[in-house]
């Protein structure tokens, strides 16, 4: 007897098991990304905790301030961070004995400040604290050597780092001990607790005004009181994702994180998943007019946004990996911490926001409420049926189009003529470094006490410059130092100490000091004498070397500093070419001439990189050339536009050396972003029209999104300037300037037009697969 086939599942039973199936992965996608948002936001709250601030711990192994820093340290048991409390006389005059005696009392109470972690503030020094007057007598200054090593510790259940803690309570007894007087609490700790206070704004006012920005422009864009919360909720889980890797990648000593690249990548995780998000949804909304069940239009538009949102953040991440080949930590640490918060923003506008916009199942649609768009069905083209290529309603990107593509050659002519007149300002930038007083926007207590400092100490004493030469060349090292302008003098470190810096070897102690404490803090009793001082004691040889602390007349932490000690260099050189000359100053100088160096060898790896993503991307050679010249040339107007905002507007004293790098990876890698955006969209319309037909309807179809894009990823980027930091400042404007540079000029004028202008030769040499204009 013959057996019968099993009837075929109707219509309607496969319609409800693929309604299942989709049901099913929505809520697996909810249930994972609520987990992620669970411990990724709390990794979030606490990457502070995981910074690294030291500019020194960013250098490479071959840095002369390194190699002289590991010999340097062979000839003391401890490397100090000194915090430097600064007394004056609140009317500016002489300390009278009363004054004196109580900073003296004062210095006494330092050790026995209690910390929260516990313990008291002596267990973390690596010297006596004694207050020094100042030879005017107008000033005392007490050093608290803090162990180096220990203050970078977390300390209490706050995790908070030692040296924080210590300079906020140095700060609080200062303030309830010292009265009639004024106080600072400056020097190297002061300026690093400082630094983190400005960086402790990321996780808070930062990521809350990028955050309202973005969710005002979603409002204006969409005009739905639903749809902005789902975008917004698709950028903070992706922040929380990559918070979730990068803490304890760079807690395990993998990833060096510090306050500059934890802010970057608060802004780009933001900007980039919303702008991603942009994408789906403009073309899910597209979609919706053709297409009857939301899941069918998610589906048509997912795979269509899929390639363009993939292309660019693999072209951004891409560029951000080539950071990898700086010898900068800072910067090599950049790429890969980006690079994954880019791969968050694509991972999470993929998955997460698509499910967000199904939840709702058949009534998904209504969530551009009040703006439904309405299901009208699919063009007839060519005798198939195919989805509808995108009728933009008359509106001004459509008149965008009409105009450039009626004038193509004089439209981009006269644009890359402007962009070329911006670009002619770029040598008027600059980009050599700035002394940390510099760094702050905002008055700090750091900065203002080493103007006093200065006023009445040799600042130069309290971290001079090192060298480390051989015992036979010592002599000549140090006269060579001595004729260099700035130095003040120079000596060799030798078995017993001298009086300090500022104390008058005649006078006997200071008021409130113990005779029995030894030298005060600060100074290294293995040292011996401060530059220039008079000392019978041997030179300490190690190995047959010996260190000379060569004092400048101005602070390490200037550029002055810098400027001497690149001057000592080239005179200790000619004296002892294998002499090598460390120091805080001589960081700074290695770090500013590294950073110079990574933007020769970075940027052209970048272009190649960027070069070869988009011939993948566009199968073409001439189009990605297109695309690349363009981006250079808003790269050169946009720091060309800087330089003269940065000189003449807002009256800036420079900016930090690794400003250009910065500004060109995000300035190339995201500006390019809305050309693939418009490249992919014009490439999809001339397979079937022709390009010149595809220029037209590609910029009238992709102009609002892209706009809305470039919009937020501008106004994200402009957040970065409510932390009171020069760098951010600078940073915000030449990211934020040169993405409405892209958005307005760039794609929609200059790239429309060339291409235009070159019609099927675009593509080349694959360009026989595009129909003839």
């Amino acid at each position: 007897m013959a057996t019968q086939a099993p009837p075929a599942p109707t219509k309607r039973r496969v319609r409800t098991r693929s309604a299942v199936a989709r049901a099913g992965l929505i809520l697996l996608a909810l249930v994972v990304w609520l987990l992620v948002g669970a411990f990724g936001g709390m990794a979030q709250g606490t990457l502070s905790a995981v910074q690294e601030n030291d500019n020194a711990a960013f250098l490479p192994a071959n840095a002369e301030s390194t190699r002289a820093g590991e010999l340097s340290a062979q000839f003391s048991d401890e490397t100090t961070l000194p915090a430097l409390v600064v007394v004056e006389a609140a009317d500016g005059g002489r300390l009278d004995a009363g004054q004196v005696e109580a900073v003296g009392t004062f210095a006494e109470a330092v050790p026995g400040i209690e910390l929260p972690g516990g313990g008291t503030l002596g267990d973390v020094l690596t010297g006596p604290v004694v207050a020094v007057p100042s030879e005017d007598g107008a000033a005392v200054l007490v050093p608290v050597p803090l162990d180096a090593t220990v203050a970078n510790e977390l300390a209490g259940e706050s995790e908070e780092r030692v040296v924080n803690a210590a300079v906020a309570e140095l700060r609080a007894l200062a303030a309830d001990e010292l009265s009639g007087v004024s106080t600072w609490v400056t020097g190297p700790a002061g300026a690093i607790a400082d630094l983190v206070t400005a960086f402790g704004g990321i996780d808070g006012i930062l990521l809350l005004t990028a955050l309202v920005v973005v969710f005002v422009i979603l409002i204006l864009v969409y005009r739905s009181p639903s749809l902005p919360f789902a975008v917004l909720l698709t950028s903070v889980f992706a922040l929380a994702a990559a918070a979730l890797v990068i803490k304890p990648l760079a807690g395990g000593g993998v990833l060096q994180l510090n306050g500059q690249s934890q802010g970057i990548l608060s802004i780009l995780v933001v900007g980039a998943a919303t702008d991603y998000s942009l994408l789906l949804v403009a073309r899910y909304r597209e979609e919706l007019t053709r297409h009857a069940h939301p899941a069918d239009a998610m589906r048509v538009a997912w795979r269509a946004s899929l390639e363009p949102v993939l292309a660019s953040a693999g072209t951004v991440i891409v560029g951000l990996l080539c950071l990898l080949l700086s010898d900068l930590g800072s910067n090599s640490s950049l790429g890969p911490v980006a690079a994954i918060g880019i791969a968050s923003a694509v991972l999470a506008a993929l998955t997460l926001l698509p499910a967000f916009l199904l939840l709702a199942g058949r009534r998904s649609r209504f969530i551009f409420w009040p703006r439904t768009p309405r299901y009208i069905g699919a063009d007839v083209v060519d005798g198939a049926q195919v989805a509808a290529r995108g009728s933009a309603r008359p509106g001004i990107w459509e008149r965008v189009a009409t105009f450039v593509t009626s004038h193509a050659r004089p439209v981009w002519v006269v644009t890359a003529l402007v962009l070329l007149a911006a670009a002619a300002f770029v040598p008027t930038l600059r980009a050599e470094g700035t002394s940390d007083s510099d760094i702050f926007l905002a008055e700090t207590e750091s900065v203002a006490g080493e103007a006093v400092l200065a006023e009445h100490f040799d600042a130069g004493q309290v971290q001079p410059a090192v060298v480390i030469t051989a015992e036979a060349n010592a002599a000549d090292v140090i006269a060579a130092a001595e004729t260099v302008p700035g130095v003040t003098g120079a000596a060799l470190v030798t078995e017993a100490a001298g009086p300090p810096a500022g104390v008058d070897a005649e006078s006997g102690p200071p008021a409130g000091a113990d005779t029995e404490a030894g030298p005060p803090a600060g100074v290294d009793t293995e040292s011996g004498p401060p530059a220039g001082a008079d000392a019978e004691a041997e030179a300490v040889v190690v190995d047959g070397l010996v260190r000379i602390d060569v004092v400048t007349e101005d602070a390490a932490e200037t550029q002055a500093a810098v400027a001497t000690v690149r001057e000592l260099r080239t005179a200790v050189h000619a004296a002892d070419a294998d002499a090598l000359v460390g120091g805080a100053a001589a960081q700074r100088l290695d770090t500013q001439d590294t950073a110079a160096k990574d933007l020769r060898t970075i940027i052209p790896v970048v272009l190649v990189a960027i070069f070869l993503m988009l011939v993948l991307l566009l199968r073409a050679v001439v189009a990605p050339l297109v695309l690349l010249l363009a981006n250079l040339l808003s790269f050169g107007a946009t720091m060309g536009i800087s330089a003269i905002v940065f000189n003449h507007v807002l009256d800036l004293p420079g900016a930090d050396a690794t400003v250009p790098l910065y500004g060109f990876v995000f300035l190339v890698a995201l500006g390019i972003d809305y050309s693939i955006f418009l490249m992919t969209r014009v490439r999809e319309e001339s397979l079937v029209r022709g390009t010149r037909e595809g220029v037209h309807r590609g910029l009238a179809v992709t102009g609002g999104v892209i706009t809305s894009a470039g919009l937020v990823l501008a106004a994200t980027f402009s957040a970065l300037a409510v932390i009171p930091l020069l760098f951010l400042l600078q940073l915000a404007f030449i990211v934020a300037f040169g993405v409405l540079l892209d958005t307005f000029v760039v794609r929609s004028l200059l790239v429309p037009g060339l291409v235009h202008d070159l019609g099927r030769r675009t593509w080349w040499p694959w360009q026989r697969r595009v129909p003839l204009d």
